[in-house]
């Protein structure tokens, strides 16, 4: 229902901010009777509008994960080097700077697109701290859980041209997006499928080095297992986002994470790892692991 208010209807209009909820609020009176209009400020999970303002004092520092970079500027920020100049993926902020002059003399500007914390799971995981995402230049990703391609994108400016990223995903709505990003993105395979069946799109998916999951599913560690015995070399690793609400929403998150790991105990998995996605997340973690590590020979006597 719309209802058309006219100027000479507000009574003592009062304009208030809320910083802590990112939020404006107008208070004022409408027929005698008090009221409050509640506007959400633009930008706030990463769309158009807010996030990291680019410039010429913007310096691009590489992260300690490699393809990795941090935009440092009025606000810090995690970038991906842009594989498509000029294209965003789902509004992100972009920037461009310009690179030191080559042996020709000439100044390249280079693009980077902001990496939102709360719309990527491996974002979030990077800027908490993980030791190794197993995800860098020329690596091959199976990708699982891909939805619309927003961190899919990503990870294709990481490996870059001489990497691949397998993109699962079973819903046709974000499948259609995603096939969008692939369109431009030569290195991101779409595969419009269910990830419980691996074998219907063996024909397509090479071995990999890396399994990357975030499927939300209560039999998520068996569908990454299953991909894995197919499709990852032994002494690769697996990088699973777990929700534990998806899972088991009765029982506390921390005995939900204990039991994922114990079942990729028993699919051959050793694990290496273990990162809360707090403050991006709530009750989600990241689990890597390594899969068949190879074993150590003992010295002889």
């Amino acid at each position: 229902m719309r209802i058309k208010m006219h100027v000479k209807d507000f009574r003592g209009c009062q304009y208030l901010r809320d910083p802590s909820f990112n939020l404006n609020l107008i208070q004022y009176t409408y027929l005698n009777q008090p009221m409050i209009l509640l506007f959400c400020r633009g930008g706030g999970r990463g769309g158009r509008g807010g996030g990291m303002k680019g410039g010429a004092k913007v310096v691009i520092e590489p992260h300690r994960h490699e393809g990795i970079f941090i935009a440092r500027g009025k606000e810090d920020a995690l970038v991906t080097l842009n594989s498509t100049p000029g294209v965003a993926v789902y509004g992100e902020k972009r920037i461009s700077v310009e690179s030191p002059p080559g042996p020709d003399g000439n100044v390249v500007k280079v693009e980077y697109r902001v990496w939102n914390p709360f719309r990527s799971k491996i974002a979030a995981a990077v800027l908490g701290g993980v030791d190794n995402i197993w995800i860098k230049p020329g690596s091959k990703v199976l990708y699982l859980g891909a939805a619309a391609g927003t961190s899919v994108s990503h990870v294709s400016d990481i490996v870059g041209p001489k990497g691949n990223v397998y993109a699962v995903e079973f819903s046709h709505r974000p499948g259609r997006d995603l096939l969008n990003v692939a369109k431009a993105r030569t290195n991101v395979i779409p595969i419009i499928e269910d990830a419980r069946h691996p074998l219907k799109y063996r024909m397509l998916v090479g071995m990999v080095d890396c399994v990357f999951a975030d499927i939300a599913q209560p039999d998520q560690a068996r569908i990454v297992a299953l991909n894995s015995h197919y499709f990852l070399k032994n002494g690769g690793h697996s990088v699973i986002a777990i929700k534990a609400s998806c899972i088991d929403s009765t029982a506390a998150p921390e005995a939900v994470f204990r039991r994922e790991v114990n079942k990729l105990q028993g699919e051959n998995f050793k694990p290496l790892e273990q990162l809360t996605l707090e403050p991006y997340e709530r009750d989600h973690c990241v689990l890597i692991s390594q899969y068949r590590p190879s074993k150590k020979k003992k010295s002889s006597e």
